[in-house]
């Protein structure tokens, strides 16, 4: 069941914005825009405090591309490395064997 009217992520920043200004009211604010103030001040202390985060995406992403890239080389190492032991393995019992 809906709570309520879903807005986009422009529109709140567009809201949280102006409040983050303070050229008018938190109550002026939802007048103008059909919210509650409460709404309003969430969304601005949402700003204020993640706004730093805005210009960390770019690496965050690339972060983790960096991991994904790490973990599937890894996983590809061990591969190798079992594709190895096993003919290593299988020798040394045919040597074993043949030198009895």
């Amino acid at each position: 069941m809906p709570k309520g009217k879903r807005h986009s992520a422009e529109f709140k920043f567009k809201v949280a914005l102006e409040a983050a200004k303070g050229t008018r009211t938190l109550s002026e604010l939802a007048s103008q825009y059909g919210l509650h103030p409460s709404q309003i001040s969430e969304w601005k202390s949402q700003l204020l405090e993640q706004g730093a985060t805005i210009f960390t995406t770019a690496t965050a992403r690339q972060q983790k591309e960096q991991e994904a890239l790490q973990a599937q080389l890894y996983e590809q190492i061990g591969r190798l490395r079992m594709e190895m032991e096993w003919p290593k393995k299988s020798c040394r019992m045919i040597s074993r064997r043949s030198g009895r």
